[in-house]
């Protein structure tokens, strides 16, 4: 999925991806890929630069640490992140679900060619 449609909800997948353990900016990059099965691959230049703001915010607090012989910023989630962490994920459940009843009763016409759901008896 491309990163522009993720715009409004970075933060959201950043935080529930660092409530399950400190991470270094590419070990969040991989975990994001893989819980998502490949749907959430992002580029380093759309993650670092959230990384950071929300490190700058105090919603995540980072360290260095030496990881693989590599000298790495490991971010993990302050009580302010999960604080925040908590309240966006229960504004996407409520977006979620009013989505999933607008588009649910349109589940029908999705499968009906074009023709069809401009009228022509086709």
């Amino acid at each position: 999925m491309k990163a522009e449609k993720l715009k409004g909800h970075l933060d959201l997948l950043l935080l529930s991806v660092l409530a399950r353990g400190p991470g270094h900016g590419y070990e969040v990059i991989t975990r994001l890929r893989d819980s998502s099965e490949g749907a959430f691959e992002l580029p380093e230049g759309t993650v670092y630069p959230a990384l950071h703001r929300l490190d700058e915010a105090g919603l995540l607090a980072s360290t260095w640490a030496v990881v693989n012989g590599r000298r790495r910023r490991v971010y993990q989630v302050t009580t302010a992140g999960q604080e925040a962490l908590a309240q966006q994920a229960d504004q996407w459940r409520t977006f979620s679900g009013s989505m999933s009843r607008v588009i649910g009763g349109a589940a029908g016409l999705v499968a009906r060619p074009a023709a069809a759901l401009a009228g022509d008896p086709a």
